[in-house]
């Protein structure tokens, strides 16, 4: 990865000087590549294979389960743990559980343990490094890429949405006002403590959002091949 400004350099040119702005821009192209990616494109389509990429997928719903309490213990304010809480709820209930299980099914393949891919690994070590480092800014940062990065490519599908409800509620599960309430919610919570870090807790979180980001890309890959 090519080495970018320090944040207070780069704002001090950049057209939105948000800290969330500095840290996409410096995740090209990778970023890019997953908003766009082919895989992404098929999904919106009607047309993936959804069986390999939502077994692996579902390997994360615990992980990420664990990383959203983090968020809840470690931040700075009730009104944000009150936020994190209640999305927090919606993916322990039957939202988004349910319907792993129902597409699951669906496609034959079952939510008994699988085998997690070389890339569902690295993503898992990735959400429970940072999950023990019990570092705020840090677990913003892995949520706010997995978020983001989603509702990017799922707000580009169009109306009518898939008929087929595996795709079809997979992209509404991403997309949406309520969903675009979420991630803006990371992104004002990010932008309001980045700024605060020290160059080198900015570096740290810079770093991190970049291999989250590339991990993004290649679990996308890896469900394409």
């Amino acid at each position: 990865m090519t080495a970018i400004p320090a944040y207070h350099e780069w704002r001090a040119t950049a057209a939105d000087p948000a800290f969330t702005e500095w840290l996409r821009s410096a995740a090209e192209p990778d970023w890019s590549a997953v908003i766009d990616h082919p895989f992404a494109t098929a999904i919106i389509r009607g047309e993936a294979d959804m069986r390999r990429y939502l077994v692996q997928d579902f390997q994360f719903v615990d992980s990420f389960t664990a990383l959203l309490g983090a968020a809840v213990a470690t931040a700075e304010s009730f009104e944000s743990r009150a936020r994190i809480g209640r999305f927090l709820g919606q993916i322990a209930a039957d939202t988004e559980r349910g319907y792993f299980h129902r597409a699951l099914t669906a496609l034959g393949a079952g939510t008994g343990p699988a085998k997690p891919e070389p890339v569902t690994e690295e993503f898992l070590s990735l959400m429970d490094e940072t999950r023990r480092s019990q570092r705020y800014p840090l677990i913003l940062t892995v949520l706010c890429v997995a978020e983001w990065t989603y509702l990017g490519w799922a707000s580009r599908a169009e109306f009518p949405l898939p008929e087929n409800f595996i795709h079809r509620e997979w992209i509404e599960l991403h997309s949406g006002p309520e969903f675009a309430g979420w991630v803006a919610f990371l992104r004002d919570e990010l932008d309001r403590i980045g700024p605060t870090l020290g160059e080198g807790d900015q570096a740290e979180v810079l770093d991190l959002f970049r291999r989250a980001t590339a991990l993004e890309r290649r679990f996308f890959d890896m469900a394409a091949a």
